[in-house]
């Protein structure tokens, strides 16, 4: 959820673009400019709530409908999450004020009031959009505003208010280098009203059965130009009045609304999303945050790359300088176990293999996306793009899974190339989609809008397993890595270990330093999804990414090299879950958030949040494990090619 590089050119560049050009503040959207008069279409699109994380139709409610609803079409991150832009019975012209509007009346049933009491029990927002642009509610006199959306209503001990008269605040820019005008803000106060008609409305009738949709839309019409015949309209400027609507009980609610549209004449079009973007009330709290923990991973980078250096440099120059058998007989620490160093593994080589192929992709996924995103191709103002970008990018990158898995199994000798290429292209696909289609299941028995859309299915046979096939076959075709030293026939007796070189604590600690790299970053991105918050520090995420990368890389090499200076040569697997056992952390992490920041309850809710952040923990467990395994692959062998073995 905003644009900044940790350093300051960086942070000026992307200021800088996403900022001051209408070009690059989204590439391929293009601003609608509206006449006086001129209908601008307000759009619903979805119920949420930060209490059960299900999201709703907005038409689930008994809200107003128009005569006919039409519905935009949906990407694939709209789809999972819910999203259902559809059209709605409110009329709003260019620069043209509305007063008390009436909306639509119409009964209540007991079914209607109870499903509005718990809309508003569970703190379900109500989320529309103006010409792209979500409502949201000012937050103070400096015109920040909140998380987008507006409440459906509020609890005072055991009752219950719905708020059914909306004053909606669009602004608009105009300038002279184009046409018309352009709508750069949308806010929304909500208020509740008990409204009552005058007598001479009621004689006239009041909810009529239902009608054609001509009849109705001619109703609507003959509402609003009797808007002022409600008794309980405010005078403009003036406090609402005393009475609120309660949905208590069954009856009658009529829904109304304001509309002022207000001229601004310093925000831009291409500048209008920074209310968004700006009104997290922990932005500074987050730059001091990231640039300590900036610094804090460069030094420890620093000073473990200076040890690693030092240690290995006066190891390798005292190996090399064993002129007598004398000498030879003594050697001791990393150097002893050069003949089974590259031994492969003797607990399924081809499962490493798959998750370190897997991995791989995943870090070309993770790396493309957020490229796009800092470039600007991934704003907010693309609802869903975010979340289609991953989900298409991962399927892009199947031939980096298939390449890498098919490298390495072959370096482990193995046979059955045809099982480690299928179990590359279904293993890691299946379990995320058997835990997606679960989820689905159980959100779906609650009526939920998002849903698990046979597209993905799609992709993933027919793109994505194509490719992972295209890649392994130039895997296995390609050159086998070459090793410097020569594997012995017989494998050696791995001494006794000292407490603190047991795999259990040494996995569990590697761990710890890439869970720090990037726990501040994390915290962010969790409220961004679990708060509904909008994430844009895509400069400081860049960032953290690379440091994340390097970090894996470093502590896993550190931990091997102690490994092997304990003479104990199974480096293979331990490589891989020194730096993946950080997404313990990670779920752990999610599990202290759950109960110290949100306000979950229900078994559907919480399976909802424990099902995504396994998926989380999942992924960023072979992100950060491939990383750490590639990295120690790389520093082994370059360690024994610098020494003279006999």
């Amino acid at each position: 959820m905003a644009h900044r590089w940790g350093l300051a050119c960086a942070a000026g560049l992307l200021l800088a673009a996403v900022g001051k050009t209408d070009a690059f503040y989204l590439p391929g959207k293009a601003p609608n400019s509206f006449s006086n008069g001129e209908k601008v279409e307000l759009q619903v699109v979805l119920l949420t709530s930060t209490k059960t994380q299900i999201p709703f139709d907005y038409y689930r409610a008994p809200y107003c409908r128009p005569s006919k609803i039409t519905k935009e079409a949906e990407n694939l991150g709209e789809v999972l999450m819910g999203d259902k832009i559809s059209s709605s019975p409110y009329v709003l012209e260019m620069a043209q004020n509305a007063y008390c509007s009436v909306l639509c009346h119409q009964q209540m049933s007991d079914g209607d009031m109870k499903q509005l009491r718990s809309l508003i029990s569970n703190d379900y927002r109500v989320h529309m959009q103006l010409d792209n642009l979500p409502v949201a509610i000012v937050r103070d006199d400096r015109g920040q505003t909140t998380t987008h959306g507006f409440p459906v209503g509020y609890q005072e001990g055991e009752d219950h208010f719905l708020y059914n008269h909306l004053t909606f605040i669009v602004k608009y820019h105009e300038a002279d280098h184009f046409l018309g005008k352009r709508v750069v803000g949308f806010e929304v106060i909500p208020y509740s009203i008990a409204h009552r008609w005058e007598e001479t409305h009621i004689e006239g009738g009041g909810q009529q059965e239902p009608q054609s949709g001509d009849a109705v839309e001619g109703n609507r019409r003959r509402d609003r130009k009797l808007g002022e015949n409600l008794e309980t309209c405010p005078e403009r400027g003036m406090a609402p009045p005393i009475d609120r609507q309660s949905v208590e009980a069954a009856g009658e609610v009529i829904f109304t609304y304001d509309v002022e549209w207000e001229l601004d004449a310093k925000t831009t079009w291409s500048r209008r999303w920074e209310n968004y973007l700006k009104g997290n009330p922990e932005n500074e709290i987050h730059y001091f945050s990231i640039v300590n923990s900036l610094m804090i991973t460069l030094f420890l980078t620093g000073v473990v790359a200076m040890i690693m250096l030092r240690t290995l440099r006066k190891d390798i120059t005292n190996y090399n300088e064993m002129q007598s058998v004398e000498d030879a007989q003594e050697e001791s620490g990393w150097k002893l176990v050069h003949g089974d160093v590259f031994r492969p593994p003797s607990f399924s080589p081809m499962l490493l293999s798959i998750m370190c192929g897997t991995g791989m992709q995943v870090l070309a996924m993770t790396l493309s996306t957020i490229t796009f995103a800092f470039l600007g191709f991934l704003s907010p103002a693309n609802r869903g793009g975010m979340l289609t970008a991953l989900l298409v990018l991962f399927v892009l990158m199947g031939s980096f899974a298939g390449y890498w898995s098919a490298t390495m199994y072959k370096f482990f000798n193995g046979k059955m190339w045809k099982r480690c290429t299928l179990a590359t292209a279904l293993l890691f696909p299946s379990m995320i989609f058997a835990i997606f289609a679960a989820l689905d299941i159980m959100v779906w028995s609650r009526g939920s809008s998002s849903k698990l859309p046979v597209s993905l299915l799609f992709l993933w046979f027919f793109v994505c397993a194509p490719l992972v096939f295209v890649g392994s076959y130039f895997g296995f075709r390609a050159e086998t890595y070459t090793i410097p030293v020569r594997v012995n026939q017989i494998a050696r007796h791995v001494p006794g270990q000292l407490w603190y070189t047991n795999p259990m604590f040494a996995i569990a600690l590697g761990g710890v330093l890439p869970f720090g790299a990037v726990c501040i970053e994390l915290f962010f991105i969790m409220s961004a999804l679990w708060l509904h918050q909008i994430y844009y520090v895509f400069g400081f995420l860049y960032v953290v990414f690379f440091i994340l990368i390097a970090t894996c890389a470093e502590i896993t090499m550190v931990m091997c090299y102690f490994q092997l200076c304990n003479e104990d040569y199974h480096w293979w697997w331990r490589a891989f879950l020194s730096a993946g056992s950080s997404a313990g952390y990670l779920f752990m992490y999610s599990v202290w958030y759950f109960y110290s920041k949100l306000d979950i309850s229900g078994f559907v809710s919480t399976s909802v949040y424990f099902g995504y952040m396994l998926v989380i923990a999942l992924t960023f467990f072979l992100l950060t494990g491939s990383s750490g395994f590639f990295a120690c692959f790389w520093f082994v062998r370059k360690i024994y090619s610098a020494i003279k073995v006999d």
